[in-house]
């Protein structure tokens, strides 16, 4: 960058800088998240140290400094370990408030211990509980969501025996060697009891820092953050480095408590639905909340953030939540939200729990991280359906934990509605796993020389005609804007060649992947390397690859070469279902061919036993008999039509035959049981024991359907790690959720 460029830069930043200032501080009217406004404050500060010529005593950045750099044994846990179902804004907030009143009202507690009267006056509903003749109001307990691991924790007669990661909810890893290491956890407890604890262990950014320092030093990956690091240390083998790790906790639950005082009485048992209050008692006065419970934990010698709030109402929650998303970065530990619970433990008793998280109790998550950095290029990637998409080529830059260099536009009418400029400061976001996007322009830092993109009129890789055509909606941002703008469909461009080598190389990923021929050791970089070297063309040439092909490419030992033939020749064998997903049918995916496979009685008398049956049966089938299948569309039907009768597709067919690929029994056409027989699955989170694929598998043997979407209609919904929106789906619609080991029950009864 020229002199005359980088000055304009610094004086324009010190510009946007000292407005948003203004309107944060003066205005209390922010424009921007506190971490974009940090994103821009840095490279502000490291232009003035790249040109020091340019300083100014009015620069933002002399005000404040810099911001601070931020195998083992299995063992079934007690008690269910649960997780809190995620909100993200106050409008979520109010909806859990409301679905909780309908909790209650529905609930019934005796002894009138619940009361909910309604203020005819004001309309505003007021909430009580009566308690064994003493009135409490109805409160919420606040407190912060520290970003670390949970751990449950054991205790006998007030000695620490033993600790776990909390795994899949059921069963999680012995890590009491690593836990003993850590200062805050007491070993022995101020009165002796039996008890399972549950806290967050975690690592602070001072800790990260000099870890990180040490590992550069020694050649070694650096940690992205503190969780990271956390997980890494807890889970090392070597318990000297955990300690070394100087790794910290705070806890914040009683799972269970037995007290010899009183006969070995369990008193809490947060794990199981029980029919008492649900509350304990301690030297003779009754725990009814969670806050004393907090105080409790306290007294007992742990560990308990202290940053923790009684909120009498839903606005006293969001004070409490707005007030963190600024404080939050000043701690010394992460912190990515609040975690709400009802306080009285009568209730929380009461409410008891859905399949993988608390009735009474939410996380309110802080917004997606968000940084700022420059579209230094468009380019355009062009996908297996031949689909062009826009993707914004990033200065390089941290968020959410990890460097950035690219973020998806999606399409052209993402680009115009967003203004994205080549050379514009943007915004861009990313939560957990989530493919990074462009949220905003910073208009104001814009110079003259931006250059606005359009898109190609010919393919970027082949030079074949490219079309605008209408299409589905994809992403979450394109059906948001869609809905807010009343729009029901946004417009891509596809490539029209068929030969394109990005088309053919998109489709030939997708037909050896894991859902479809699944042949492990031909990977994205082999697959290209044939392509080019013309060894392959088609689905059919992978079948007829021999070690010689193979052997004289660059890196291709004659080893390698034989395991990739080897597991090529296994592959050969493939049901009817896997067989029609992995020849990427537009509009056909997974479901959809399960749904084929299984509906195939209603569409001809004959079975599929090989390709030729194949190409007998599925070329005679009509769209109108295709859609007559519950659950198949026009545009799936129109899709198979139109493949089956192309003879270039029919030829392949022929020769997949002659280099051996066979159809072997589906486990859809053939049951081998009927346990499941009628049932609706919808699969959600991440599955712990096995694959949401294998479950799939599972449920389809045993006579039930999958489908990808909650409804009414559904029967269960399996929910295993960071289950997301289907989970919630579910809980509004009152389908019923299970975890992997009542699942796993429903096939052995």
């Amino acid at each position: 960058m020229d002199k005359e460029l980088a000055q304009n830069r610094i004086e324009n930043l010190r510009k946007e800088l000292n407005r948003h200032r203004h309107a944060y501080h003066v205005l209390d009217a922010p424009e921007i998240s506190d971490e974009a406004y940090d994103s821009l404050f840095e490279e502000l500060l490291t232009m003035e140290k790249q040109y020091p010529e340019f300083f100014s005593s009015a620069s933002p950045t002399q005000r404040i400094g810099a911001q601070p750099l931020k195998a083992f044994k299995k063992v079934r846990h007690a008690n269910q370990q649960w997780s809190f179902d995620d909100i993200f804004s106050f409008e979520d907030l109010k909806s859990w408030e409301e679905k909780i009143l309908r909790l209650i009202e529905k609930t019934k507690i005796a002894d009138d211990r619940l009361l909910i009267t309604k203020n005819n006056t004001t309309g505003i509903k007021e909430k009580v509980i009566s308690h064994q003749s003493s009135v409490i109001d109805l409160e919420y307990c606040c407190e912060l969501k520290i970003d670390g691991l949970k751990m449950i924790l054991t205790y006998e007669d007030g000695i620490f025996t033993g600790g776990a990661t909390r795994g899949d909810g059921a069963i999680g890893e012995d890590v009491t060697s690593n836990l003993r290491t850590i200062q805050s956890l007491p070993l022995q407890l101020n009165e002796k009891i039996d008890a399972t604890m549950v806290g967050e262990c975690w690592l602070s950014k001072k800790e990260l820092k000099r870890i990180n320092e040490e590992r550069k030093k020694e050649g070694l990956a650096q940690f992205a953050n503190t969780r990271n690091a956390a997980a890494g240390s807890i889970r090392q083998l070597d318990s000297r480095i955990a300690a070394n790790r100087k790794l910290d906790c705070f806890i914040y639950d009683i799972d269970r408590i037995q007290s010899s005082a009183i006969g070995n009485q369990s008193l809490v048992n947060k794990g199981e639905e029980k029919k008492d209050d649900g509350l304990f008692v301690t030297d003779d006065k009754i725990i009814q909340t969670q806050v004393e419970e907090l105080e409790l934990l306290k007294k007992m010698g742990f560990k308990v953030n202290a940053q923790y709030r009684l909120c009498r109402s839903i606005k006293e929650i969001q004070e409490f939540y707005e007030s963190w998303t600024t404080k939050k970065d000043k701690q010394d530990y992460e912190i990515d939200g609040i975690v709400i619970k009802l306080n009285s433990r009568v209730l929380q008793q009461a409410l008891g729990y859905t399949g993988k998280a608390p009735r009474w109790g939410v996380a309110y998550k802080f917004p997606a991280q968000q940084v700022t950095t420059v579209v230094e290029e468009i380019g355009v990637q062009v996908g297996r359906t031949g689909a062009l998409t826009p993707v914004a080529h990033l200065r390089p830059v941290c968020v959410a934990g990890s460097v950035v260099s690219r973020a998806t536009l999606h399409n052209e009418d993402e680009i115009n509605r967003l203004d994205v400029r080549i050379g514009d400061t943007v915004i861009i976001r990313k939560a957990g796993d989530v493919i990074p996007e462009v949220v905003s322009v910073i208009k104001n830092l814009r110079t003259g020389r931006e250059r606005k993109f359009q898109m190609p009129i010919s393919c970027p890789i082949c030079g074949g005609k490219v079309e605008r055509q209408e299409t589905g909606i994809k992403s979450q941002r394109a059906k948001e804007n869609a809905k807010n703008s009343m729009q029901k469909e946004s417009a891509a461009h596809y490539c029209l060649n068929p030969k394109c080598f990005a088309v053919e190389m998109g489709q030939l990923i997708h037909f050896v992947g894991r859902k479809g021929f699944d042949i492990v050791g031909l990977g994205e970089s082999i697959i290209e390397r044939l392509m080019s070297e013309g060894i392959i063309s088609n689905f059919a040439d992978i079948f007829d690859l021999k070690v010689g092909d193979l052997e004289p490419l660059e890196r291709f030992a004659e080893r390698s070469a034989e395991k990739l033939v080897d597991s090529i020749e296994k592959s050969k064998e493939i049901s009817l279902e896997k067989f029609l997903y992995a020849l990427g049918i537009r509009h056909v995916g997974e479901e959809t061919a399960v749904l084929i496979t299984a509906n195939l009685k209603l569409l001809t008398d004959q079975k599929v036993q090989n390709l030729n049956d194949v190409i007998e049966i599925f070329s005679k089938i009509t769209a109108q008999q295709w859609q007559g299948v519950k659950g198949i569309g026009e545009k799936s039907a129109e899709s198979m039509v139109e493949w089956f009768s192309k003879k270039e597709n029919i030829e392949l067919l022929k020769k997949m035959e002659l280099f051996g690929v066979r159809i072997v029994e589906s486990s859809n056409g053939q049951l081998v049981g009927s346990k499941l027989t009628g049932l609706t699955f919808v699969l959600t989170g991440e599955l712990a024991d096995f694959t949401r694929d294998a479950a799939k598998d599972m449920i389809r043997r045993e006579g039930g359907n999958v489908s990808s979407s909650v409804s009414k209609k559904t029967d269960y919904v399996l929910a295993g790690q960071e289950a997301g929106s289907k989970l919630q789906k579910a809980q509004e619609l009152g389908v019923k959720v299970i975890g992997e080991e009542e699942f796993l029950k429903m096939l052995k009864d």
